[in-house]
């Protein structure tokens, strides 16, 4: 993606709390981009053009897809937030519990839940990830595994 869009697009997402369907949207919007760059492709059968597919998409990026990169700033994130302390603000909104009664239905999915997601996909505790982000080494290791999990090797430019 080119360097100037995706700044753009994931400024302050250390804090979101994304849903799977708006993970997907991401990912959508980052395909439609990388097809704008990449543009068309002719076929090398019957010469026609024709749009990239998605492996050959990423195939050409090599670079992280967008649902990594927020990921992995989040757990980051994480890691700051904790040692913050609980005596501030930021720690406060987004690890604090909420107080009183909670609306009908189906509970939101809040900024803890989808650190606890993000551990469990890579096979982490997920229960004690407050311990974990205090521990400086072992959150670095954490976040550089979130990031490179399922990102195919960097493609040779000839």
């Amino acid at each position: 993606m080119p360097r100037i869009i995706l700044p753009v697009v994931l400024y302050g997402c250390e804090t979101w709390s994304l849903t799977l369907r708006e993970e997907r949207r991401l990912r959508v919007f980052e395909s439609r981009v990388l097809r704008r760059v990449f543009e068309l492709k002719r076929d090398e059968v019957t010469g026609e053009w024709r749009k990239l597919h998605n492996k050959e998409l990423s195939d050409l990026y090599s670079l992280p897809n967008i649902a990594r990169v927020v990921k992995s700033r989040r757990m980051r994130w994480a890691g700051y937030v904790v040692l913050m302390g609980q005596g501030r603000g930021m720690h406060r909104v987004l690890v604090g519990k909420h107080e009183g009664k909670r609306p009908l239905g189906r509970p939101r999915r809040r900024w803890g839940d989808n650190i606890k997601m993000d551990l469990q996909e890579v096979g982490g505790d997920s229960e004690e990830w407050m311990e974990l982000a205090q521990d400086r080494d072992s959150c670095g290791a954490l976040v550089s595994t979130v990031m490179n999990l399922g990102v195919p090797k960097m493609r040779e430019i000839s």
